[in-house]
């Protein structure tokens, strides 16, 4: 490329280059004016000689026949002194790359939206025949007016080397759009400059896997298109929507946002917020300085008569105090108000003529005695120690070996106040306490092994026969039972349909769980409840139903019908309550039966991000 091309120069007597906004491989962006029409353009600049030169001019001239709205179209393209150049509109805004590094991930409505739109411009094209070939993030642009612009279209590759592109690599780029506005990571073909999304054994995990909170509509288009084989959920969109063509994902995105009113305008808010514009006030320039003309040079004075030397004073005389001031040639002090505007004397802020007086001397503090002073009422009267009454222990009267005398006076030894008995009470207090609670011990473990208080078997009383439940046992389970979600006030209605079958698989160590819930089920949540409906195969009898939750405590209500329910408004349940522990067992009233059973959740455990409830196993008995 000719190095004499710089800022300021004029390409083809036409386009006056002003600023140079990316070089790389031998290529150059430009912003430059075109003199003919008046306004900014994009231009890039690639030599003559290079192996794109062909193909960007062919690439310019194929996006030229695409029309529409969204697209930054090719304005001009050719060969001049050595170089090829290609112009495009000018395009003022944000890309989404650089939207996803300021603002990090968009939601999902706006992401969909913003996707719809680049969706239904690439479909323009690929009924034209042209592809874009590279479409990434950094390609998609929202300008200050709010509007989706598509940049180099059919151009872009060419400038990159890329062969043409085709429609099956736009539509996969276009589910990487989708993806990188949705969590922040590319999953597309093409490069681009967005980190790459993170990949388990081949298979881009699905945008929920990366960022909680996505719809799972988008989740599951974006692991339909960037994953076309992996099956899942996902396959189902493929019976209703056409996800092999661009058309048809702009389709399904616009069904998903509805009525797009406001859309622009919002973006068109949020660009004018991060790109306000702040007017300073003008700066007038200084008065110039006239120069001052050089003074006259002054008349020497004449020399006059030699002046009287003054008398020197004498030891006694006093200073001559000059003429005397007027009150009001005192200066007034800076931050000192006058009050009164009549009076302007402000002699009462000179300074003293005389120094002010010294400060009063403390007064001493008074002496204090060396001893305290005697009451007024006469000599203080100390109490004496009582002596205590009784003999020593060595004096015995008629003990002649003894000493005379009463011996050393020892204190007597005190008295006990506490009733006589007392501690052996409380001593039979603390063994007839521990042997309660040994009792209530044995007799909660005997009844938790489902065995009289004592230990025995129970007994119904002598009744036999092979209808009596106590003596034929637990009633065997119900085999064959499937189970699906119910949740007819989520959106979709679906609450981890994929989990369900863990509740009936037999093993306690699975569990089908809700989804997790910032309030908690009732008046005050999102939703009333959640739960499972189980298909029992047939009509059958239902005397219990065993249930095994993981947290505590958890809320729930039985419904026993012979058709699948879509929603338990309306319905009256065989049994409610709440199971303080991991295992409730529910007994039904006799004649109850039917062919669904279905276990609603009224009441979450809460978990450390919220509330979640999990159904590790479901046994129903006849």
């Amino acid at each position: 490329m000719p190095s004499s091309i710089r800022p300021g120069d004029v390409l083809a007597d036409r386009y006056r280059l002003v600023d140079l906004l990316a070089e790389s491989s031998g290529g150059r962006f430009w912003r430059a004016h075109d003199k003919v029409l008046e306004r900014h353009v994009a231009l890039h600049t690639i030599a003559e000689d290079d192996e794109r030169a062909g193909a960007l001019l062919e690439a310019a001239r194929r996006s030229a026949m695409v029309h529409d709205r969204r697209l930054l179209r090719v304005l001009d393209a050719d060969r001049t002194n050595g170089l090829v150049y290609v112009v495009n509109e000018w395009g003022s805004g944000d890309s989404l790359d650089i939207m996803l590094t300021n603002e990090g991930p968009l939601g999902a409505r706006r992401a969909a939206w913003l996707v719809s739109e680049v969706a239904a411009s690439i479909a323009v094209g690929h009924e034209a025949g042209v592809a874009h070939g590279r479409l990434v993030p950094e390609n998609v642009l929202v300008d200050h007016g709010g509007a989706v612009r598509i940049i180099g279209f059919a151009v872009d590759a060419a400038l990159h080397g890329l062969p043409p592109g085709r429609a099956s690599t736009d539509v996969r780029d276009l589910g990487g759009v989708l993806y990188s506005a949705l969590t922040g990571k590319w999953a597309g073909t093409s490069p681009s400059a967005v980190p790459r999304a993170p990949v388990d054994q081949g298979r881009v995990l699905r945008p929920r896997q990366v960022r909680a909170g996505i719809p799972r509509p988008l989740d599951a288009l974006c692991d339909e298109v960037i994953n076309p084989y992996a099956g899942g959920w996902g396959a189902r969109l493929r019976e209703t929507h056409d996800l092999a063509t661009a058309a048809g994902i702009g389709d399904f995105l616009a069904e998903f946002v509805g009525d797009p009113t406001g859309l622009v305008e919002a973006e068109a808010a949020a660009g004018h917020r991060d790109t306000e514009t702040i007017s300073l006030p003008a700066i007038t320039d200084p008065p110039v300085r006239l120069p001052e003309p050089e003074p006259e040079p002054a008349p020497e004075p004449e020399p006059g008569p030699a002046p009287e030397p003054e008398p020197e004073p004498g030891p006694d005389a006093e200073p001559d105090p000059g003429p005397a001031r007027g009150s009001t040639e005192l200066p007034t002090q800076a931050g000192m108000p006058i009050f009164d505007d009549e009076n302007d004397d402000v002699s009462w802020i000179a300074a003293r003529s005389e120094p002010a007086p010294p400060p009063p001397p403390f007064e001493d503090p008074p002496e204090r005695p060396l001893f305290a002073p005697e009451p007024i009422e006469g000599p203080a009267r100390r109490p004496r120690h009582p002596v205590p009454h009784g003999s020593g222990g060595s004096f015995w009267p008629w003990d002649d070996d003894a000493p005379s005398g009463t011996g050393p006076i020892l204190a007597d030894p005190p008295e006990d106040e506490g009733v006589p008995g007392r501690s052996w009470l409380r001593l039979a207090a603390v063994i007839g306490g521990c042997l309660l609670l040994l009792v209530a011990i044995v007799v909660a473990f005997n009844l938790g092994r489902g065995r009289t208080p004592l230990g025995a078997v129970p007994d119904d009383g002598g009744e036999s026969g092979p209808s009596s439940p106590a003596t034929s046992g637990a009633a065997a389970p119900i085999t064959g039972v499937t189970a699906t979600d119910l949740d007819p006030q989520g959106d979709p209605p679906e609450e981890n349909p994929d989990l369900t079958g863990l509740a009936v698989d037999g093993d306690p160590g699975t569990a089908w769980r809700t989804m997790t819930y910032l309030q908690n089920f009732g008046p005050g949540g999102l939703k009333t409840g959640a739960g499972l409906v189980l298909d029992l195969g047939a009509e059958h009898a239902v005397s219990t139903v065993d249930l095994s939750f993981v947290g505590a405590p958890t809320g729930y209500s039985l419904y026993l019908g012979d058709q699948a329910p879509d929603a338990v408004a309306g319905l009256t349940p065989v049994a409610t309550g709440t199971a303080d522990g991991p295992r409730a067992r529910v007994s039904l009233d006799a004649g109850s039966s039917g062919r669904y059973l279905t276990v609603w959740l009224t009441s979450l455990p809460a978990i450390a991000d919220g509330f979640r409830g999990e159904v590790a196993e479901v046994t129903v008995r006849g």
